[in-house]
């Protein structure tokens, strides 16, 4: 450890801990994941893990379908894809698992 590093008081622990380590826990805590706890990041492939029902398509999304390259928005709950049928589709990553 150098010299250098900035430390912080942890009020959650009542610790002195080094800055650094703190931006870290912060980056893993606000990472977008998937229904099994899987980090997502732009481009990845999910699989549904159950049906859904697209409000104002009138279509079912059957559990196994894969999405590919998806996007992640601000929400970190919330994730923008298409499909083969419909495009400008927003999913809960509760309902996607990463491939």
């Amino acid at each position: 450890m150098s010299n250098d590093d900035d430390y912080v008081f942890d009020e959650a622990t009542g610790e002195w801990r080094p800055a650094s380590e703190l931006v870290a826990e912060a980056a893993a805590r606000d990472a977008v994941r998937d229904s099994a706890g899987n980090v997502l990041a732009d481009g990845d492939s999910v699989v549904l893990i159950k049906d859904l029902k697209v409000k104002g398509a009138g279509q079912t999304l059957k559990q196994g379908t894969v999405i590919r390259s998806i996007r992640l928005t601000g929400n970190p709950d919330e994730i923008d894809c298409r499909t083969d049928t419909i495009k400008g589709l927003v999913l809960r990553t509760e309902f996607v698992r990463k491939r």
